[in-house]
């Protein structure tokens, strides 16, 4: 049986999760989808009731979709979904997982990657963060449940912008950037989203696509002779930030990028990475590198989530490419001159 893909889907509380989620399960797009949800009080899908099986809480719909309500674990709602699939006694293509408003998407992430029985079961692609434009700010200056599911997002979509102004958007998004440069950003109305931009983005494919906004690489000063992004501050000269329209928020969620056209030492790397995450690991949120690797004529694709980090060998070194590395990391309060100063340290 091949991988059942998985998909996230976190949100502050009102942002409209279960508005995407009901539109993703009534389009006509074939698929049948298993959503396993925290709350189950939200979706009105009584209508389209089939079959109920109380104990389970398991229901299946007229179009072929699943839901099934999380009572305890979620490594189990996990395994008995696959092992009704198995069995045949279930049909389904991908799992979403819905979670709670005050969730943290990391330790759901990371039962993907830390259980092998779920690892041999599922392919974590991506998680997706709804944002409510009306209330953003608040809430993310609030709570830091908010910013944690903005720093966990492979995309992010933002919801009820008809409430706010043009600009208020504007603002929201360039701070949503920094927070997370690597998440794309989209406006959605009412739960209108294309499928291809929900399912199949994968975000935890080692590949050798690293994707960071590039308008926020050009936002910064990349021409400073030591190569190292810096993430705006008191300094910053974004034209947002010189109008006075945009306040600053001093999130504890940021991102920086190192880059580097300096190969890097294997072993060097692996103490330097070993070290912060043993130390870091519960901030470091998401981090993601195409790295140029001493050694060995390939791409290195390297990416982690919290303590646990992997590395992949990617394709070769094209003729006349230039060969650098380019490493993300977002997280809580990271101490970014140590960061940026290990990394320079470990390379040849």
């Amino acid at each position: 049986m091949s991988l059942i893909p998985a998909t996230i889907l976190t949100g502050f509380l009102g942002s409209g999760k279960t508005t995407l989620l009901k539109r993703v399960l009534s389009e006509a797009h074939g698929q049948k989808i298993a959503i396993i949800e925290n709350e189950f009080g939200e979706v009105n899908i009584d209508n389209d009731i089939l079959v109920t099986d109380s104990k389970e809480q398991i229901i299946q719909m007229s179009n072929g979709c699943i839901c099934c309500t999380i009572r305890e674990d979620l490594r189990e709602a996990l395994q008995l979904l696959a092992e009704k699939k198995r069995k045949g006694s279930l049909d389904f293509d991908r799992v979403v997982i819905e979670t709670t408003g005050l969730a943290d998407p990391g330790p759901v992430a990371q039962t993907f990657f830390m259980d092998d029985e779920i690892a041999e079961s599922y392919l974590l692609d991506s998680i997706l963060t709804l944002v409510d434009a009306k209330h953003a700010n608040q809430q993310l200056d609030d709570r830091q449940e908010a910013r944690r599911q903005v720093g966990f997002a492979d995309q992010i979509f933002i919801s009820k912008t008809d409430l706010v102004s043009a600009e208020e958007t504007a603002d929201l998004m360039h701070r949503l950037k920094h927070m997370n440069p690597r998440a794309p950003q989209k406006t959605v109305h009412f739960g209108d989203v294309a499928l291809s931009e929900v399912f199949d983005l994968r975000g935890f494919n080692l590949n050798t696509k690293l994707d960071i906004d590039p308008d926020f690489l050009k936002d910064e000063a990349l021409d400073a002779p030591d190569h190292h992004d810096h993430v705006h501050g008191e300094q910053c000269n974004h034209p947002s930030h010189k109008t006075g329209h945009h306040h600053r928020h001093d999130d504890d969620v940021k991102s920086f990028v190192f880059r580097s056209d300096r190969a890097f030492d294997p072993a060097k790397l692996e103490d330097f990475l070993g070290a912060v995450v043993n130390i870091y690991g519960p901030r470091m949120l998401r981090y993601k590198g195409v790295l140029f690797m001493k050694g060995t004529e390939r791409k290195v694709i390297f990416q982690g989530v919290h303590q646990l980090m992997g590395s992949d060998l990617g394709p070769a070194w094209a003729e006349g490419e230039t060969r650098c590395s380019k490493m993300v990391f977002i997280g809580i309060d990271l101490p970014r001159d140590i960061f940026l100063q290990g990394m320079e340290q470990s390379l040849v």
